[in-house]
């Protein structure tokens, strides 16, 4: 669509360390920095610093502290972002000593110039307080200035559905008085010449602005896969072991067949299942995806080994042969004319999913599995699906805090 993505996060800083939990109240537990990534090194390093406050400093919120951001800076831009940041809640304390102290050491931090002081214009009183300190930091410390708009919501007049909407959260009514609520309606996404009008005064922050935007150069790579390493005995290959693994689990499978219908499998059968099954076994190789198969078979196989019960297979991985064969799925889509092609054809942009279903009893043990088998929790992730609100539902909060 010709937008160029800037990636980036808005992070909670702790006071001192992230381990420390001995404040009290939530507003001095933290402090908002605005990280923008300029290149690869510096996304690694924000993914690094959003999964440790997650990780090791959550206390009312995710939180890094300075330690954390001396070693994971490279890469990185901070802006001392809005009312909420160190910065500038020390100069609405009349602490200029402090707010100065803190400046420097987000310069030194961030070194090279990549530490930036935010001015905003969202009409709150205070906030042109925290520009006239910041102007005067910027100038005593030689710390780039850089003009930005603080924005919840798109437009101007979205401001009361935004309203509306922190009622949604918070619990409350449009009509109580004491609720969260924000002080004016400028938190919108505005315009070029609107920021001219406002901070024309400082055109070296309008222009920073812009630099700031030039310097975020990281595009995210797609397309390419990067499997876990699957280990296979000596003198094999991926191809070969698979094909090893497959061909004789399907003539299991053609064992069981024969001891279920009390008759041997007719060679009419063995054909037309091995031309299936040649068929599958070249689209996947075509495709590169031995390895893929041989990580399901493998922790399938230690499942069902160590009396984890797994469920058939759902979706369009029930349409294999080759899943069959390996006890990934257990149906035969033969009989009921399921088609690979909806789990794997050379057309698909895609990488495929294998649906697996493990007892919640054990999962953890298949999970524990995976992570020693591959090298630790660093190379294992877990995924979730999540909801959005339904539209009735939307309508539901909306009509209660509004006091329908």
């Amino acid at each position: 669509a010709g937008v160029k993505p800037i990636l980036g996060c808005e992070v909670y800083v702790a006071p001192g360390s992230r381990l420390d939990r001995s404040v009290q109240r939530i507003g001095e537990a933290s402090h908002h920095l605005i990280l923008l990534v300029e290149n690869e090194r510096g996304y690694r390093n924000l993914c690094k610093l959003v999964s440790s406050g997650f990780l090791e400093g959550f206390y009312y919120r995710p939180r890094v502290d300075k330690d954390l951001l001396r070693a994971h800076n490279e890469g990185l831009i901070a802006l001392s972002a809005c009312l909420a940041g160190e910065i500038p809640s020390l100069i609405l304390q009349e602490d200029l000593d402090q707010a100065r102290q803190a400046a420097a050491e987000y310069s030194e931090i961030f070194d090279d110039g990549r530490f930036y002081l935010e001015i905003q214009d969202n009409g709150i009183t205070e906030q042109a307080k925290v520009n006239d300190a910041l102007l005067s930091l910027a100038r005593s410390l030689s710390i780039p200035l850089i003009a930005t708009n603080d924005c919840h919501y798109l437009l101007q007049e979205d401001a009361r559905a935004h309203d509306v909407l922190l009622c949604v959260q918070t619990n409350r009514l449009l009509d109580d008085q004491d609720r969260m609520r924000f002080q004016t309606d400028q938190f919108y996404l505005k315009s070029a010449e609107q920021m001219w009008a406002a901070f024309g005064h400082v055109p070296t922050a309008l222009e920073n602005t812009m630099a700031v935007a030039e310097r975020c150069d990281f595009r995210m790579g797609f397309g390419d896969y990067h499997y876990p390493r699957f280990e296979i005995p000596k003198g094999e290959t991926l191809d070969s072991y698979l094909s090893h693994k497959a061909r004789e689990g399907l003539e299991r499978r053609f064992n069981e067949k024969a001891l279920r219908e009390g008759k041997p499998v007719s060679e009419e059968t063995r054909g037309r299942y091995q031309e299936r099954f040649d068929e599958e076994m070249r689209i996947i190789r075509s495709m590169g995806y031995e390895g893929y198969f041989l990580i399901v078979y493998d922790f399938i196989r230690y499942a069902k080994t160590h009396g984890i019960p797994v469920g058939p297979g759902r979706g369009s991985a029930a349409g294999s042969l080759v899943a069959f064969a390996l006890d990934i799925t257990n149906i035969d889509p033969s009989p009921y004319n399921l088609l690979f092609e909806r789990f794997l054809n050379p057309e698909r942009i895609s990488m495929p999913d294998i649906d697996v279903d493990f007892c919640e009893n054990r999962r953890e043990e298949v999970i524990q599995y995976v992570v020693d088998k591959y090298g630790g929790e660093k190379n294992v992730a877990r995924i979730i699906t999540f909801g959005k609100m339904k539209a009735k539902a939307a309508v539901r909060d909306v009509g209660r805090v509004m006091g329908m």
